[in-house]
């Protein structure tokens, strides 16, 4: 049986500069799927309680490596869902950063944002000021209580625009080639 080595998957779409996210959980869903790099397929990780559920499709950028150790999280923010392995190019608009505490040590988790762009779809949303507060409001409320119900404290400690995000990105690829090149 051949896996899907999702790593290997750049995180950047060739020439337009665009980023590649893979998809694990779409909007609406209350089940969070995760990659099984063992078996090369998506598992129900956990179910999140009644009346929660993901306010955008949720995935990660293939060919890098957070500060928790994951592959960089990005919320992509699009008017319909995708489905869990669906790969999306997304332009970057800016990033929540935010820690969460899990076995007593206090690390960084960002959220990147992005919106999906495609040769024949521009982006309508370039900057994160051009999404509403309500709704970066409810994305917070949506992550500190996703956290909440793991018993994980999780605090979002400001938002800032896509050079920001830009910085995490250029971040977590040097340390994914890091881990990767010895």
């Amino acid at each position: 049986m051949t896996t899907l080595d999702i790593s290997q998957i750049p995180a950047r779409e060739g020439p337009s500069g665009l980023v590649n996210v893979v998809i694990d959980t779409p909007r609406g869903s209350r089940n969070k799927y995760k990659f099984d790099e063992a078996l090369g397929l998506f598992r129900v990780s956990r179910v999140l309680p009644v009346g929660m559920s993901f306010p955008h499709d949720f995935g990660s950028v293939p060919a890098t490596r957070a500060e928790d150790g994951d592959p960089l999280d990005v919320l992509v923010l699009s008017p319909a869902a995708t489905f869990p392995g669906c790969l999306v190019t997304v332009r970057l608009i800016g990033v929540l950063r935010a820690q969460q505490t899990e076995g007593g040590k206090r690390v960084r988790n960002d959220r990147l944002l992005g919106v999906v762009e495609t040769p024949v779809n521009r982006a309508q949303i370039t900057q994160l000021s051009e999404v509403g507060s309500e709704e970066l409001k409810g994305i917070e409320e949506f992550f500190v209580n996703y956290n909440r119900a793991q018993g994980r404290p999780f605090r979002i400690t400001g938002r800032l625009g896509a050079d920001a995000a830009e910085q995490a990105l250029q971040r977590a690829m040097r340390a994914f080639k890091k881990t990767h090149s010895d």
